[in-house]
């Protein structure tokens, strides 16, 4: 039985949840739900970035329907908060929740995705795309603009939060360090770098091709605060958490590091580079989709 069939989650049974516990089973179901989508949408097209997508499933998911303050029917509205998709590879999941969040049809991105010309590229585009913050693609310039948007709010006397999600990749372009010394010395509030740490990239574990750890260091050490435990970036409870780190030490930039797995829900394919971007053949995608089916089944109970 198709996954449809058994319970579609819609995005105001989340946003009308008064009870944070069942919104935090909400959201993870719905986290896993997008991970179904971004897989049969990737499986259509013949490509797109599986890996860095699944990792990243529940942060975005948290983000938009739980903590970003934004306006689908006025996405340039002067105090939205802003999120920076850094790792751009992960735009189909992006634009996944973007569309359920309402800034355009969902099955406008399910019949365009990665069509010629159409506004749902391989990577997001700012000019194109509804929502979408920053045209992000080249690793590195994530923290730089998110650095300038929160000096904005600051110029400006604005209030809006700045996020920035950066992976592993991100971090090994030096403009990534450039943007991080930037916050370090003008300190702008309520800028909150989260890091998708799944340890592995394009082709290869990232300790092989480019070691960051001690992460949480290397960033103490350029002067910026970061939060005193990595997080587990695949529970909603876990992120929650942290976030209320941040808006607590809000008055200066934060990091916060999330432990999470590339190509997330798959078992053949987590942790495996080999999925970073590789397209989705058939046998690939009717075992994967199985696994994907029954781990959302089994979260079914608590969201009911």
């Amino acid at each position: 039985m198709n996954y449809k069939q058994k319970y579609y989650l819609v995005p105001d049974d989340i946003e009308g949840e008064t009870d944070i516990s069942r919104k935090i089973a909400k959201i993870k179901y719905f986290a896993q739900q997008s991970r179904i989508e971004v897989f049969d949408m990737i499986h259509k097209r013949g490509n797109g970035h599986w890996g860095g997508s699944a990792s990243c499933a529940e942060l975005l998911a948290t983000m938009y329907f739980h903590i970003l303050d934004i306006n689908s029917e006025n996405p340039k509205w002067e105090d939205r908060d802003r999120l920076v998709l850094s790792k751009g590879h992960a735009a189909p999941m992006l634009y996944n929740l973007l569309s359920h969040k309402g800034f355009f049809p969902f099955k406008e991105l399910t019949k365009m995705f990665r069509s010629i010309d159409s506004r749902f590229q391989g990577h997001p585009c700012m000019v194109k795309t509804p929502g979408v913050e920053l045209s992000t693609g080249p690793l590195g310039h994530g923290i730089s603009v998110g650095v300038g948007m929160a000096l904005a709010a600051q110029v400006l006397k604005k209030n809006y939060r700045t996020f920035v999600i950066v992976g592993d990749g991100c971090l090994n372009e030096g403009e990534s360090w450039e943007g991080v010394m930037s916050a370090a010395k003008f300190k702008p509030a309520r800028l909150i770098i989260m890091v998708d740490y799944n340890k592995v990239q394009l082709d290869g574990p990232s300790d092989t091709i480019m070691p960051l750890d001690p992460l949480a260091e290397k960033f103490r050490a350029f002067n910026l605060n970061v939060a005193p435990k990595v997080y587990d970036g695949h529970k909603v409870d876990e992120i929650l958490k942290s976030l209320k780190w941040a808006q607590e030490n809000e008055k200066e930039p934060c990091v916060i590091i999330y432990k999470t797995h590339k190509g997330k829900g798959v078992s053949f394919m987590e942790d495996n580079f080999k999925w970073h971007g590789s397209p989705i053949d058939d046998e690939s995608y009717k075992k994967g989709r199985v696994e994907l089916e029954n781990t959302l089944n089994t979260y079914l109970d608590e969201i009911k």
